[in-house]
């Protein structure tokens, strides 16, 4: 596409945002300012597309910030600003589970007990979980307490103010949120034979044709930004096994998470997980996804061994929801004898997993961390591809885990 069509784009899109397309083609009275301000940003401004094309900096922050009075006028982009251009990418992102993170984040029961600025302040929760959408009223006070940054979804990924497309493409753009306690997925990926190869590949040890796939290669196939899982991050779904034991299993979890009362009955929390899509539904759902990542792997492996390795990590799960069940039954049964009183805010007496580090007792403690830490890694460990991450920092941790929390519950029942 050549520069002046580019333009005229630009121009159009600038009214489709409500700025003038005049202001839209002279960005000489920003650059010559914020070259003393906040020279790294022009920088980067320059060498992105956006400079190269001449695309002025009020089609995204607007036109009522044009001196260091009125810095507060700056408005900060939102995916609909991104839109105005990349509409098809936008409406992917909307459809997928990042557009759902800022929504999961504060779905979750103790959220509110948090340091705000670990939430709206964004040093911790909040600083990977803004990518997701936010509506008017959110945006208000993020603007309030932030004061305005991370109203931006598209900028997680393509870093502003370069916006890099190159950059996005990179399995480092998903590094700083997919890593770490409940998620790591990049020490997985970055220490498996995918990863390894392609960080070789990076370093121009391989050559450029040789086949290893980045993050995502294999969840944002084509380019396409509606991410999402099979299983999804809680690993459960519905409908239930035929297997009846892993459906047992797979119920008490379900129970644990809070999504079905201890009789078995769907709770107000299911909604709240449908919302944010932290599980799947319908079977229709999960093999939609399936598919999906079967594609993705015939890339490079036969049909064949792709349905082995993906069955093998179906049945980790099998395995390791066994094993969280049988732990969740030992603190459920404390309940249930009166060892443990239910707490104040709890919807009933039994183990809340979601209520992280704020589980009131040392034995709900082992249970949270034996559920999001290492659950997550025996399960995920199997799909990325990294023996280490589902045998020691997974499955032998949970075993670990679930000798701690017998004698913790003997010793207990043997104090009251």
């Amino acid at each position: 596409m050549g520069k002046p069509k580019m333009l005229v784009i630009l121009a159009l899109s600038a009214v489709a945002i409500g700025v003038s397309p005049v202001a839209g083609l002279a960005a000489s009275v920003c650059v010559e300012c914020h070259k003393s301000i906040t020279p790294g940003i022009v920088t980067d401004w320059e060498i992105s597309k956006h400079g190269q094309a001449g695309m002025d900096c009020a089609l995204c922050h607007g036109s009522k910030h044009n001196s260091p009075g009125n810095v507060a006028e700056a408005q900060i982009p939102t995916p609909d600003t991104c839109a105005a251009c990349h509409g098809t990418q936008v409406e992917q992102y909307k459809a997928g589970k990042h557009s759902l993170a800022w929504a999961a984040m504060k779905a979750m029961p103790t959220m509110h007990w948090q340091p705000a600025m670990l939430t709206e302040g964004m040093k911790g929760c909040g600083g990977c979980h803004k990518i997701g959408f936010k509506d008017e009223a959110e945006i208000k006070i993020i603007k309030k307490n932030n004061p305005g940054f991370g109203t931006a979804s598209c900028d997680a990924c393509h870093t502003r103010h370069t916006f890099s497309k190159v950059e996005a493409q990179q399995p480092q753009a998903c590094q700083t949120c997919h890593m770490g306690f409940d998620h790591p997925q990049w020490e997985m990926y970055s220490s498996s034979k995918h990863g390894v190869r392609y960080l070789l590949k990076q370093s121009k040890v391989l050559p450029e044709t040789a086949s290893a796939p980045t993050c995502q290669t294999c969840h944002m196939q084509e380019g396409n930004h509606e991410v999402r899982t099979a299983w999804g991050f809680l690993a459960v779904r519905l409908p239930m096994p035929e297997d009846p034991m892993w459906a047992d299993d797979r119920s008490t979890i379900l129970k644990a998470l809070g999504v079905l009362d201890p009789a078995g009955q769907p709770t107000a929390r299911l909604d709240v997980v449908k919302g944010a899509q932290l599980a799947r539904l319908t079977e229709e759902d999960w093999q939609k996804e399936r598919d999906k990542m079967t594609d993705a792997c015939k890339q490079c492996h036969s049909p064949n061994f792709v349905k082995s390795e993906l069955r093998k990590g179906d049945e980790m799960i099998r395995e390791v929801d066994r094993v969280m069940a049988e732990a969740v039954r030992i603190v459920a049964k404390l309940y249930q004898d009166g060892i443990l009183e239910k707490p104040e805010g709890y919807s009933y007496a039994y183990p809340d997993l979601l209520t992280f580090h704020d589980s009131p007792t040392q034995i709900e403690q082992k249970l949270f961390v034996m559920f999001l830490e290492h659950r997550n890694r025996a399960f995920q460990g199997a799909f990325h591809n990294n023996p280490d991450y589902s045998l020691w920092y997974g499955w032998s941790e949970m075993q670990r885990d679930l000798t701690e929390i017998k004698s913790l519950a003997e010793e207990m029942r043997n104090k009251k």
